[in-house]
């Protein structure tokens, strides 16, 4: 019996206000790519009905914005009321989900836009990929450039410092937005297969 593949189809929808959350969906990108995803990034507060039907058509969604006074960004808000049009149509139930964050602060806040993120995705019936790794950077002998430096588990958080640009983004949060995207692709995958296997052996 040959092996029952299928390329993950992943679209990242994410908003960034000055440039360092774009780095951090770049690196989610980079690493689902690695992990043998076809990726769409999709700036949210410039989506159009193509984009839409992309996002329709993906296996899995990541959501990602920076953190501004304590949730996602307003441009976000925006487009997650906007796919109240998909909840009414079942459109992205069963989907894999995922998000992402950054804020100027090492904590700002962000485990709240995370787990607006996670109830975003109940809401459409998605199933939900946490980061998968342990806290890095929480003992004498770690580092700041240790994956998952700031301890998340929800999803994957970066530190940018507010009076840098978005090319000082921490070498490490790019790391861990990279793993997430390789996870999200990976577990992609096996969500696909294990559908596909049950409908084989339903036959």
């Amino acid at each position: 019996m040959s092996a029952i593949t299928h390329t993950p189809v992943v679209s990242i929808a994410y908003h960034s206000g000055y440039g360092h959350t774009a780095v951090v969906a770049e690196a989610v990108r980079s690493g689902a790519v690695d992990a043998g995803a076809t990726v769409h990034l999709i700036k949210v507060d410039e989506i159009d009905d193509a984009q839409w039907e992309l996002l329709d058509a993906s296996d899995a969604i990541v959501f990602g914005s920076p953190t501004y006074m304590g949730t996602a960004s307003g441009a976000f808000h925006v487009f997650a009321e906007a796919s109240s049009k998909r909840w009414f149509g079942d459109a992205w139930q069963d989907k894999v989900a995922a998000g992402f964050t950054n804020s100027a602060s090492k904590s700002g806040d962000k485990l709240h836009t995370l787990q607006f993120f996670q109830i975003l995705a109940a809401q459409h019936g998605m199933s939900w990929i946490n980061l998968g790794l342990k806290p890095g950077w929480n003992s004498s002998t770690a580092s700041e450039n240790d994956l998952n430096r700031l301890g998340f588990f929800a999803g994957a958080a970066a530190q940018s410092n507010s009076d840098e640009g978005a090319d000082a983004v921490h070498k490490a949060d790019i790391a861990t937005a990279e793993h997430l995207g390789r996870r999200v692709a990976e577990q992609t995958r096996i969500v696909i297969a294990g559908r596909a296997a049950l409908a084989t052996a339903a036959v």
